[in-house]
């Protein structure tokens, strides 16, 4: 017996049933910084308008259906909070119709969040950084203790944002390494306890998206850094606050900061490579 849902919508019906484990319509539906969208929604329709599937994202963010007759569909992906995407879909002569990554932007976004004074929360940020080990693989530390603002304008030029890290702070998971991380060799922690970054202007660089000026002082060394920033949206909080999303990245050639140190190891390699991958995850509360 059917439920009245694969009654409605058979397309979940052959899905669930398929017995020969070809796959009909995939895709993945992804926020813009590459969460997975549960509880989305993906209907396929054909030339004639008739609506030929209907499903629901998985726990991933991904979707399928039953292979279904080749040609060409419009399908339409939908979820609580976002915009919706529509795009052509082919179905080959196996069945298959492969959307690949599916973005979905918030409802309602806009470039930047409402003007004011944003601090961020450090319980709910993370600044971390990767370094190549040995040409083979990756280490990856965070800062723990860390203090910043954004200041968003009635424009977007008029935007600032500052930031303080304790050098000290670091953490990769391995004490010996953390000290030698904090000593003269690297951060030299004891000289120069706090890592700053000072914004001085943003470019767009589409939509939701900006690059981010601005000097950083490291190790007792100031130097221009650009920070990709990507916003992704505000929303509240349980406890009556506005709160702010965004995601930021950039690169650190360790030489520019006096960071010489390392070493050579089988036939040249380096033991650390010569850059830094930065990324901020940060939520900011709006102050009242």
């Amino acid at each position: 017996m059917y439920t009245s849902e694969e009654a409605a919508y058979p397309s979940r019906q052959a899905e669930r049933r398929a017995p020969d484990g070809r796959r009909g319509l995939h895709a993945r539906i992804r926020t813009k910084d590459g969460w997975a969208v549960q509880h989305a929604v993906v209907t396929m329709t054909d030339t004639s308008g008739q609506q030929v599937v209907r499903a629901e994202t998985d726990a991933e963010g991904v979707v399928s259906s039953r292979p279904l007759t080749p040609g060409v569909y419009t399908a339409v992906a939908t979820a609580a909070g976002y915009t919706p995407a529509a795009l052509t879909a082919i179905v080959t002569g196996s069945g298959a119709a492969e959307l690949g990554t599916v973005v979905l932007a918030r409802q309602g976004g806009a470039d930047l969040p409402p003007p004011g004074i944003w601090a961020l929360d450090p319980a709910h940020c993370a600044i971390a950084a990767t370094a190549q080990h040995l040409g083979l693989s990756t280490v990856r530390g965070r800062f723990t203790e860390f203090a910043g603002r954004i200041e968003v304008g009635r424009s977007p030029e008029a935007s600032a944002v500052a930031a303080d890290i304790a050098a000290a702070s670091i953490d990769t998971g391995n004490s010996t390494r953390d000290d030698h991380l904090r000593s003269a060799d690297f951060l030299n922690a004891a000289s120069y306890p706090t890592i700053s970054y000072r914004s001085s202007g943003l470019t767009p660089a589409g939509s939701d998206r900006w690059i981010v000026h601005g000097m950083l002082t490291l190790a007792g060394v100031t130097r221009p850094v650009d920070l990709h920033l990507a916003y992704l949206g505000t929303g509240s909080d349980p406890w009556g606050g506005l709160r702010a999303a965004f995601r930021a990245e950039t690169e650190l050639r360790r030489e520019d900061f006096t960071m010489t140190y390392n070493q050579v190891v089988r036939a040249g390699v380096n033991l650390i490579g010569s850059t830094l991958k930065v990324e901020l995850d940060i939520q900011a509360v709006q102050a009242r």
